[in-house]
């Protein structure tokens, strides 16, 4: 299990999550996301899918600014690259 990537993608989750110029919906999603990745019970490959299933639900939202967007599609990334490795 890469530990480190999944370290990264839960620190890009938080920053997600306190970033108050996104809307409160695409930051409680985040923390949804991110307490999905630190369940004990499941494994990774299920974790990563849940959290992306997650993170796509938000992109939906017309309301979320560039920036927001783009940090969703760069932790959707980092998720999938820790189930290739």
């Amino acid at each position: 299990m890469n530990e480190e990537g999944l370290k990264t993608v839960l620190r890009m989750l938080e920053e997600l999550a306190n970033d108050i110029s996104v809307p409160r919906n695409i930051r409680r999603g985040a923390k949804e996301a991110k307490e999905i990745l630190m369940k004990k019970e499941d494994t990774l490959d299920v974790k990563v899918a849940s959290a992306i299933s997650r993170l796509d639900e938000l992109l939906s939202d017309p309301n979320i600014p560039t920036h927001g967007r783009t940090a969703i599609w760069n932790i959707m990334s980092a998720l999938e690259s820790l189930t290739a490795s």
